[in-house]
């Protein structure tokens, strides 16, 4: 019996591969390779599908003795999802909700729900808990919430069993160097600082210098992808030992602003990078800072490369030695 990894082949995803095998689980991908790469799951089992075709999906729980999920594949552009909402509806939710019911028809029981913070939306207070309200401000996390929504109704009806794992700002790379976060196009502050070390781009734009934050630029909280990897496992073995469905925050609990990041970076680089101060983007709240409480309570759950700067050296590890030998 497998876990299959639908979107093993990308950034959080191949990380979560890598913890099952080294777990001794055995793992099936399922990917359409639009965002993933082949070289992220080099040796596992792959099976090239979409969600949106429902007879990818059938055919792969066909094909492989599926015993859980861990669903990783969404379009995650905040952005894009305000210009092209029905390709964020299309592709998350219906391609979720083909997944689930093909889950229900061969009675698979447990799956784990990669989900956002993007689902709190505005903060009203730090660090966000799970009771913080959900009022998503883009149609991103308002997906992500209609897909929590949705597996609520599955597990009433279906007994379906899900952990939805809300995560802040993930980032990092395996230690081994030879998997990490390759995005076309970049939006995520660390990999984009660090492209700007290695001269793949000529600076770095900070949006907004005017927060109430203690320099004035954004702070959030950054979780290494090694230990949400270590989540998604933990909340397996949490529903096959028989426990309700549930929601979990991932954070590390502490923030750090957009100069604090880019300071951290020059020094763990030994490079400097040059910054364009720019204007507040649309929707960016000053603070992100998660509560992870319960999931360390519930869970067991307690990050181990949680020290900003181990988090920059395990990027720049993968940026400076291996990412430009991927394809994008």
């Amino acid at each position: 019996m497998a876990v299959l990894v639908v979107g093993g082949a990308g950034y959080i995803g191949s990380h979560a591969v890598r913890a099952l095998a080294r777990a001794g689980r055995h793992v099936v991908v399922f990917d359409n390779f639009e965002k993933g790469h082949p070289e992220a799951v080099r040796g596992i089992s792959v099976f090239n599908g979409d969600l949106r075709r429902p007879a990818d999906v059938a055919e792969v729980f066909t094909q492989h003795a599926i015993e859980a999920v861990m669903h990783f594949a969404a379009y995650s552009l905040v952005g894009e999802s305000m210009q092209c909402p029905e390709r964020y509806y299309q592709n998350n939710v219906c391609g979720t909700l083909n997944l689930v019911s093909a889950m229900q028809r061969s009675g698979i029981r447990h799956f784990i729900f990669s989900s956002t913070a993007a689902t709190y939306g505005e903060p009203e207070y730090a660090p966000i808990d799970e009771a913080h309200p959900t009022r998503p401000t883009n149609v991103y996390g308002e997906t992500k919430l209609t897909i929590e929504r949705m597996l609520d109704w599955f597990g009433a009806i279906y007994g379906l069993k899900s952990a939805r794992l809300r995560y802040f700002n993930a980032a990092g790379a395996d230690p081994a160097a030879d998997i990490g976060e390759l995005h076309d196009p970049e939006t995520h502050l660390i990999p984009l600082v660090l492209q700007a070390a290695l001269g793949e781009r000529e600076s770095i734009s900070v949006y907004g210098t005017d927060y109430d934050t203690p320099d004035g630029t954004c702070v959030r909280d950054y979780i290494h992808v090694n230990d949400l990897a270590d989540a998604h496992i933990r909340a397996l073995d949490y529903l096959e030992a028989g426990n309700p469905s549930d929601m979990f925050n991932l954070g590390n609990g502490s923030g750090h602003s957009v100069r604090q990041i880019i300071d951290i970076a020059r020094a763990v680089t030994g490079r400097d990078i040059k910054v364009i101060n720019a204007g507040r983007r649309p929707g960016d709240p000053a603070t992100l800072i998660a509560s992870s409480a319960k999931a360390m309570r519930v869970l067991g759950w307690q990050p181990k490369l949680h020290d900003i700067e181990t988090i920059i050296r395990t990027a720049w590890a993968w940026h400076s030695r291996t990412a430009k030998t991927w394809n994008t």
